[in-house]
C-alpha cells in the first residue's frame, strides 16, 4: 500500500510539473532506487547479503517502475514541445549512495550495471549558456578510504589499490577545464550559425610538427562568460553547524539576541547537515575531495546537492569566484517523496538568462567604463544569470490525517444518526397504514398464502398468495344465483383441476384483483383470518442495539460507497 501510494504521488506530483512549468531540463540529483546497491547483478555473488533474493529481475523491474513515473510522462511532454523547446533533456546519470554504495563499499558490477542503464555518472552539459558538471561523488569518496581487503590506510591524495572505484571520476576531472572550454565554444559556434569547428585542411603533418597541436585549440574559448554548476549527490564538506537557512523543514534556525535586534547564529546545529558517517552514507564529502572538485573544475558559480532529503541553502566563504563576492553557493534540494522523512517533499526550480551576443563566449551585459581601456570591465554575476525557487509539493501525510479525522467523524456522525431513528423513528409515509399491502396501494399478489375454504385442506408453502376482497369468500359459501340470477360456483379449489361435477368455470376473481383496501367491511371483516401466512417467512424484528447496528450498517454501506467512488476518481483522473 505504501509503495502504491508513493508511485501516485510521484506520478501525480511529475505530471503537474510537466503541465504547469513545462521544463526545458529535468537534473535528478541521485538516490533513484531505494537499495539498487543491495540488488546484485546474476555475476556478482555475496554469502552474506540479506537481499540476494532480490537480485537483477528485481533490479529491472524497479527500473521499468521508474521509467513509467518519469520518463513515459516525459517522452508525452516532448511530443508537444514548444519550438523554442529544440533541445529538452531529462538525465538521471547521477548516482546516489542507496544507488552504488559510498567509497570502497561499491561494487564495480553494480555501477557498470548503473551505467548501462543510466549513462556515466560523469557528464557535462551547456543548458541556458550555463556549464552543468555531473560528479559521481560516491564513487570519488573511496579516494584516501582504507583498503576493505587488507585495512591498510589510504592516502589523501589517492592510492592504487581503491583506483579502480575513484579513478574514473579523477580523470573527469583532470581533463573537466579543457572539455568544459571544448563544450562551450561548440555551443556558442552553433547558436550563432557556425560550423562547430573551424574548417580543416586536408594535409598530412608530421606528428612532431608543432602546426599540429595548435589545431585544436582553434576551438577554445578563453575566459568564457558562461558559469559552472556541479551537481553532486553528496553535499560539499562545510563545518559542524553551518546552518541551513529559514527553508529548512526540520528545525527552523535558531536567532540571538544582538544589539541591533535578532540576528542569525552562526553555529545552528539543529538547523544544519550533520557532519558524520556510517555503514554505506556519508553526510558530506571529506574537505580534501570537496577542495578537489571546486579548484580542478574552475570558476564554480554555484552546487546542487541531493542526499539529505531537505533543504540547505549555505555559501562556501572559503572558495573564491569571479561569479560573485562571498564565496561559492550550494543548494541541497529536498526529496521528491513523501516518505523520505519530510512532510512537505519539493523540488527546485532554476531559471537561467545568460545571452552571449559573440562567438567569443562574451555575455551581453559586458562593457567597459571610463576611458575605454577594458579595464573598467563589468562583469555578470551568478546572481543576475540564475535564479533559484523552492517549489513545495502537497503534504500527503497531512493529507492521510485528514482522512483519518473525517473517517471518525463520519463514523461517530452515522452512529448518532442510527440512534436517533431507531429510538425517534421517522413519521410513516401516507400508505404506510394499509394493512397487508407491503406498502402498497393496490394489493398484490404475494407468494405465501391462499384463500381458506371450507373443502380445501391447507395449502402448500408453495401456493400462490393473493389477497381476498370479503365478498369472495361470502359468494364461495352459497350455491344459490345470486340477485342478477347467475350461477356461481359453489366452492373449490382456485388454483389446480377442478372436478367436472363442480364446473369449469374459473372463479370469480375480478373482485379480488379490485378489492378496496379502503373498505371497512373487508378490513374489519373476519374472513380477514382465513388467509394463510407463512409466518416464517417474516423476518423478526430486531429491538435496542441489533436495530441500531442494523441502521447503522446500512448507512454506512452507503455512504462508504459513494466517497470510495469520489476517492477512486480523484486517485485515477490525471
Amino acid at each position: 500500500m505504501t509503495r502504491r501510494h508513493t508511485d501516485l504521488y510521484l506520478r501525480k506530483s511529475f505530471s503537474l510539473l510537466e503541465d504547469e512549468l513545462d521544463p526545458d531540463t529535468v537534473f535528478f540529483l541521485g538516490d533513484l532506487f531505494d537499495g539498487g546497491r543491495e540488488w546484485l547483478p546474476p555475476n556478482l555473488r555475496i554469502t552474506d547479503n540479506p537481499w540476494q533474493a532480490y537480485g537483477q529481475d528485481y533490479w529491472l523491474k524497479e527500473y521499468s517502475r521508474f521509467g513509467r513515473i518519469y520518463f513515459d510522462r516525459w517522452h508525452r511532454g516532448t511530443q508537444s514541445r514548444k519550438p523554442h523547446q529544440h533541445d529538452r533533456k531529462i538525465i538521471a546519470n547521477l548516482p546516489g549512495n542507496h544507488d552504488l554504495g559510498l567509497g570502497t563499499g561499491i561494487k564495480n558490477a553494480v555501477r557498470s550495471r548503473f551505467n548501462a542503464y543510466f549513462g556515466d555518472g560523469n557528464r557535462m552539459d551547456m543548458i541556458g549558456n550555463h556549464t552543468f558538471i555531473s560528479l559521481d561523488t560516491v564513487s570519488l569518496s573511496a579516494k584516501g578510504q582504507p583498503d576493505p581487503m587488507t585495512g591498510q590506510p589510504g592516502k589523501p591524495e589517492g592510492d592504487d589499490f581503491n583506483r579502480k572505484l575513484w579513478g574514473p571520476t579523477d580523470d573527469f576531472l583532470t581533463g573537466a577545464k579543457a572539455m568544459k572550454e571544448r563544450l562551450i565554444a561548440r555551443e556558442v559556434r552553433l547558436q550563432h550559425d557556425k560550423p562547430e569547428t573551424d574548417k580543416l585542411f586536408h594535409e598530412a603533418l608530421d606528428i612532431n610538427d608543432p602546426i599540429a597541436h595548435k589545431l585544436l585549440n582553434k576551438v577554445y574559448i578563453s575566459q568564457p562568460d558562461v558559469p559552472s554548476i556541479i551537481l553532486t549527490h553528496v553535499p560539499l564538506y562545510r563545518a559542524k553547524g553551518t546552518p541551513c537557512g529559514p527553508l529548512r523543514e526540520h528545525f527552523p534556525p535558531s536567532k540571538a539576541n544582538a544589539d541591533d535586534g535578532e540576528a542569525i547564529v552562526d553555529n545552528d546545529p539543529p538547523n544544519a547537515i550533520k557532519v558524520e558517517q556510517g555503514v554505506q552514507y556519508q553526510n558530506v564529502l571529506t574537505p580534501y575531495v570537496s577542495n578537489e572538485i571546486i579548484e580542478r573544475v574552475g570558476d564554480v558559480a554555484y552546487v546542487f546537492s541531493g542526499d539529505d532529503h531537505d533543504y540547505c541553502d549555505v555559501v562556501h566563504r572559503g572558495y573564491t569566484s569571479r561569479w560573485g563576492s562571498g564565496g561559492v553557493r550550494e543548494i541541497t534540494v529536498k526529496s521528491t517523496s513523501w516518505a523520505m522523512g519530510v512532510r512537505r517533499p519539493g523540488f527546485l526550480m532554476v531559471s537561467l538568462w545568460n545571452p552571449l551576443e559573440t562567438s567569443d563566449g562574451k555575455a551581453s551585459s559586458t562593457a567597459e567604463k571610463g576611458d575605454g581601456s577594458g579595464n573598467g570591465e563589468v562583469r555578470r554575476g551568478a546572481n543576475e544569470t540564475l535564479q533559484t525557487h523552492l517549489c513545495l509539493l502537497p503534504d500527503q501525510l497531512g493529507i492521510f490525517i485528514r482522512y483519518a479525522i473525517f473517517f471518525v467523524l463520519t463514523i461517530i456522525g452515522l452512529f448518532v444518526r442510527s440512534v436517533v431513528v431507531v429510538v425517534f423513528p421517522p413519521s410513516p409515509l401516507p400508505w404506510s397504514h394499509f394493512e397487508n399491502t407491503n406498502g402498497h396501494v393496490l394489493p398484490m399478489v404475494t407468494a405465501k398464502t391462499q384463500i381458506k375454504t371450507k373443502d380445501d385442506p391447507p395449502p402448500p408453502l408453495s401456493s400462490p398468495t393473493m389477497f381476498v376482497h370479503p365478498s369472495v369468500s361470502a359468494r364461495s359459501e352459497s350455491p344459490n344465483a345470486n340477485g342478477n340470477g347467475l350461477a356461481v360456483r359453489a366452492s373449490g379449489r382456485l388454483r389446480g383441476g377442478g372436478s367436472p361435477s363442480r364446473g369449469y368455470a374459473l372463479p370469480a376473481q375480478r373482485d379480488m384483483m379490485h378489492a378496496d383496501p379502503l373498505d371497512e367491511r373487508w378490513r374489519n371483516s373476519s374472513k380477514v383470518a382465513d388467509v394463510w401466512i407463512d409466518k416464517g417467512s417474516k423476518r423478526k424484528t430486531k429491538k435496542g442495539f441489533g436495530a441500531v447496528w442494523r441502521e447503522f450498517r446500512r448507512s454506512f454501506v452507503r455512504v462508504a460507497g459513494m466517497g470510495l467512488g469520489w476517492w477512486v476518481w480523484l486517485v485515477w483522473r490525471r
